[in-house]
């Protein structure tokens, strides 16, 4: 009987699915994140929710899956820690709202016509208010 690309997929899906788990108990102590790590974790979100918008996938579900792809690496890499903010691990939901924040600060950096005019003005107000230049047009 020949496999459909469904069942093929059923087949590959469920192994991969269960890496975590197989994984996370021989995680030694994690690092923090350090800040190059941060700087690439923020550009892999903001080029997810660029990628995402080009598609037509509304704004707030491409930063809602980018955020959540970054807190969920950050929580698994480095147990919630990262170097700038301290040593004490964040939570889940601290790291979805950074993370959340990051990819729509990347996005207006790298693709600013995928963002939403309001957004856009918030992040240059943002940035003005923390001394950088906003994003050109």
């Amino acid at each position: 009987m020949a496999l459909t690309p469904q069942g093929l997929l059923r087949r590959l899906a469920t192994p991969l699915l269960t890496l975590p788990f197989v994984f996370a108990g021989t995680a030694v102590q994690a690092a923090p994140a350090t800040q190059a790590e941060m700087g690439l974790y923020t550009r892999i979100a903001a080029v997810n929710v660029c990628i995402a918008r080009s598609a037509g996938i509304d704004f707030d579900k491409a930063v809602g899956v980018a955020g959540e792809t970054i807190a969920q690496l950050i929580q698994g890499q480095h147990q919630g820690m990262i170097q700038q903010v301290g040593s004490k691990p964040l939570t889940i939901e601290q790291l979805r709202r950074g993370a959340a924040n990051s990819a729509v600060m990347g996005a207006a950096e790298i693709c600013p016509k995928s963002v939403p005019a309001d957004v856009m003005k918030k992040v240059e107000a943002a940035l003005k208010q923390a001394g950088s230049k906003p994003a050109a047009k």
